[in-house]
């Protein structure tokens, strides 16, 4: 596990700074990523560099690695999972290995197998191969989008690519313009989609695709996309079978390791899963780690323990307090984007306590947005009876809800009932939804915006119909699987492992599983009111009956109750200073009063304010470049 970066300067400019330099900068950055060790190569007009966090082939797996020639040189950010076997049957076909890592299996593939290697890697990853012969640039993100990959082209035609942000914006001639239309985004979701950075210049390589970059021309091109639903016209039973062997090859295959490795262990559906695989697997007690909360209603240890205990762990236990909320300035600089999700406060605390035993931990990631675990599901589908009135009725809700004070009770349902299936659910998911934007932003915002407002909300429409599916369930699930699950989950459970120099690894992602579950039908998944149907199926009888059907708590925090005590004047003070309303967004009368209702609990305003002190937070840490010196600690 590493973190990448690099440039390739354009041919015909003359280079004006050090390079080698600059590629350390570049590098030491995301030390967090990879504290081990660094590793270089400046030749010409080419800089590629790597951090390096030691799990596999410990002596001889330094990188950049070079082709026997030195034709081709490669930095790699991941791990795959059967490089071993890939390994093989280079060797049969003549190749000569260096090494025992993945990284130089990566570059040998590549040589053999040339773009259609990737086809071929089971794990995680990000890598840049360059050729110092054809002067082409070879860029891979894995399918899910695990591992980050950011890419921009300099004012000076120079192409600088890495696994964070941080690292590119040290290059001279990349513009620190803020893109509003993310701004708007991220206001929505809470983060911001693969197509979408924070910074108007850069670019992130979509999951599943790679980039080539020759003569000052960028390609990119899918390799790999996230299936559609289908039947594989199997009962429950097997599948329930198949399913089983699936989670357990993944697992198995993800406990390859030189170091120390455990587990995140929540007590729900998708960690016991996990954890209870690793147990069949181990021969000594799987190191597991949990949080909790002095909040009983947050907190999820009881059920942590009773894993721990079915299992036999060796269980460690933290609990978040109010107080800990002190680190978020330091989680702000990880994330190089704004993020609203408050649960990366837990995760980074969790992947901290974690790495005090291991320096490898496997999560349950993956599960709801494979299975159909989230309760929005079937609360959307509960509202599908509102699509089979007259449109002239939904018409009339919708202007009912304008007409109606902010407050009032059933203002956003009626709103939310005038909208089609899939808009509906898009709205469901909005921190700030279009109506409430409309009032958050300044004139001037959205004036700005103009046309541009609310152009993720058409993404994620159309994103949501590119299947053909007559079910309602499917169209929710890729959508949440193509934007949710890389954008959200896989950038905190990366970022804030990666801020504590700690490897995650996803075994219900793993794309043979993931290839699978598109073969269930969506019934199956969420049956009524039943989410996770045929995986709690498929383990019962292996992860304790009251952990696969308890109710779903989720892992959030106590956001709601800290804003109106320890955060309260913070938050406000935050919210409504000259340096945060001067930036001309938002109109500090809506700010003030979404203030007051939370405060006077008559209306939950917390996911918003929260992402509100996030955006502002982020603004205090990049825009003056502070961000850019290293986080605060």
């Amino acid at each position: 596990m590493c973190g990448i970066a690099g440039f390739i300067m354009a041919k015909d400019k003359e280079i004006r700074f050090e390079r080698a330099g600059l590629l350390d900068a570049m590098c030491r950055i995301i030390t967090h990523r990879g504290p081990d060790e660094q590793g270089t190569v400046v030749r010409g007009r080419v800089a590629l560099g790597m951090r390096r966090l030691s799990i596999i082939d410990l002596k001889t797996g330094q990188q950049p690695i070079f082709s026997a020639d030195g034709r081709f040189a490669i930095i790699f950010n991941g791990e795959i999972y059967n490089y071993r076997e890939l390994k093989a049957e280079l060797e049969e076909r003549g190749h000569e290995f260096k090494t025992n890592s993945d990284t130089e299996t990566i570059l040998l593939a590549f040589l053999e197998y040339g773009s259609g290697c990737v086809e071929r890697l089971r794990g995680m990853f990000a890598f840049a191969i360059w050729d110092f012969e054809a002067e082409s640039l070879f860029l891979a993100r894995d399918r899910v989008g695990k591992k980050p990959l950011f890419y921009a082209l300099a004012d000076d035609g120079s192409l600088v690519f890495g696994s964070e942000l941080k690292s590119l914006m040290l290059y001279p001639g990349i513009s620190h313009e803020i893109d509003l239309e993310s701004i708007d985004t991220y206001l929505t979701f809470g983060y911001l989609p693969e197509s979408q950075c924070i910074f108007r210049s850069v670019n992130k390589l979509t999951p599943g695709h790679m980039l080539e970059f020759r003569n000052g021309k960028i390609k990119t091109s899918p390799y790999w996309e996230f299936p559609c639903a289908s039947d594989s016209g199997l009962n429950e039973t097997e599948i329930a079978a198949e399913l089983r062997e699936l989670v357990h090859d993944a697992v198995n295959v993800r406990m390859l390791s030189e170091v120390p490795l455990g587990a995140f262990l929540s007590g729900g559906v998708d960690s016991s899963v996990v954890v209870a695989m690793m147990s069949k697997i181990s021969v000594d007690p799987v190191k597991t780690f949990s949080i909790g909360f002095n909040e009983d209603s947050y907190s999820e240890l009881k059920f942590a323990r009773l894993a721990a205990e079915h299992f036999k762990t060796d269980h460690h236990e933290f609990i978040v307090t109010p107080d800990l909320v002190e680190v978020v300035d330091d989680i702000v600089w990880h994330f190089d984007e704004p993020f609203a999700d408050s649960s990366a406060l837990p995760t980074y605390m969790v992947s901290k306590l974690a790495r005090e035993h291991v320096t490898v931990v496997l999560s349950g990631d993956g599960g709801d947005e494979l299975f159909g675990g989230y309760t929005r599901y079937p609360k959307n589908l509960g509202r599908s009876w509102a699509s089979k009135l007259p449109s002239f009725i939904r018409r009339s809700f919708g202007r009912l809800s304008r007409a109606l004070p902010n407050s009032a009770l059933g203002k956003n349902y009626l709103y939310n009932i005038s909208l089609d299936p899939i808009p509906r659910y898009i709205d469901a998911l909005s921190l700030f939804n279009r109506p409430n934007r409309n009032k958050l932003y300044s004139q001037s915002m959205l004036n700005a915006l103009d046309s541009d407002f609310g152009i993720a909300e058409e993404e994620f429409q159309d994103i949501s119909r590119s299947c053909e599916s007559r079910d309602s369930i499917s169209p929710m699930l890729r959508l949440d699987s193509l934007t949710y699950l890389p954008s959200d989950v896989m950038v905190k459970v990366d970022r804030m492992t990666m801020a504590n120099s700690i490897e995650a690894r996803a075994p219900l992602l793993d794309h043979k599983l993931i290839e699978f579950a598109s073969r269930i039908p969506p019934t199956m998944k969420v049956k009524g009111s039943e989410t996770k149907y045929i995986l709690k199926k498929a383990f019962e009888g292996i992860v304790p009956h009251e952990i696969l059907y308890r109710a779903k708590q989720g892992f959030g925090v106590p956001i709601e109750e800290w804003i109106n005590s320890e955060l309260r004047e913070r938050i406000n003070d935050t919210l409504l200073d000259a340096t945060a309303m001067n930036r001309g967004y938002f109109d500090r009368s809506y700010i003030e009063l979404i203030l007051k209702e939370h405060a006077d609990r008559r209306r939950d305003h917390s996911h918003s304010l929260w992402a509100l002190f996030m955006l502002e937070l982020w603004h205090r840490e990049f825009t003056s470049n502070n961000g850019l010196q290293g986080p605060i600690i």
